[in-house]
């Protein structure tokens, strides 16, 4: 145990880049996946019957297919096809996002035929363009529902980049591999893996949470965050002035 922490503190920069590699493939590969989430869930809600057939197609082909199989694709085929080589990191960003993408078109999709018919008429009736109908109306209530479960991909997308480390990434998991090699501790360093990996699920967690209040927020259905914050500082300034009161 000893050994593998004074290496590991020895070598912080390298455990720092390697953090950094995997949150930026976290984040990148949320981004992709959330704009792609949106292009076709949209295109599986749209009238033209070629337009949802071939989002089905898409959408299938990456939920069928093993995201292990579709990362050493881009890295090692790819380049065989097309000649042009791929850096590890965005091979994961791409791979990540079509593969989770896919799966977020059917949050996207299910969220929006969520929406009460009677709100699509009233928007319809005021008179609304379609834009005007989809940002002002349908989609902030939709939005709502989509976030607890784009939460629950954001930390299997998290949790999917250790597969980096199979096509030479130098994320977390590399890093800390390395470590293990070199000090010979299987254990601890894979204890270590799995605490920084939760910090970092929760934390992303915390963060969905609030843009979830906020969200409701805006509807109506809920306190802003900035109005629970407030009301949690007072709550904490009444309280020493209430031991006061009670002490006289």
């Amino acid at each position: 145990m000893g050994d593998f922490y004074t290496y590991f503190f020895d070598h912080m920069p390298d455990v720092w880049s390697g953090l950094w590699v995997t949150v930026a493939a976290t984040l990148l590969g949320a981004a992709v996946a959330l704009a792609l989430s949106f292009v076709f869930g949209f295109m599986a809600n749209s009238r033209p019957v070629a337009v949802r057939g071939i989002s089905r197609v898409i959408v299938e082909f990456f939920r069928g297919t093993s995201l292990y199989v579709q990362l050493f694709w881009l890295y090692y085929a790819f380049p065989l096809m097309f000649g042009y080589e791929l850096t590890p990191l965005f091979c994961g960003v791409v791979a990540f996002g079509m593969n989770y993408g896919a799966y977020g078109s059917e949050v996207v999709r299910g969220a929006l035929n969520a929406v009460p018919k009677a709100q699509w008429e009233a928007a319809v009736a005021l008179n609304m363009t379609p834009f005007q109908r989809m940002r002002r109306v349908i989609l902030p209530q939709a939005w709502v529902q989509m976030i607890p479960p784009f939460t629950n991909l954001l930390i299997q997308l998290l949790k999917a980049t250790p597969l980096l480390w199979l096509i030479s990434a130098a994320d977390l998991t590399a890093v800390v591999q390395q470590m293990r090699d070199r000090t010979g501790e299987t254990t601890w360093a894979y204890v270590t893996l799995l605490v920084i990996y939760f910090v970092l699920a929760y934390a992303l967690t915390l963060l969905m949470n609030l843009l979830e209040r906020h969200a409701k927020a805006r509807l109506g259905r809920g306190t802003p965050v900035r109005g629970l914050l407030r009301t949690r500082t007072a709550e904490a300034a009444e309280r020493p002035r209430a031991t006061a009161g009670g002490s006289l």
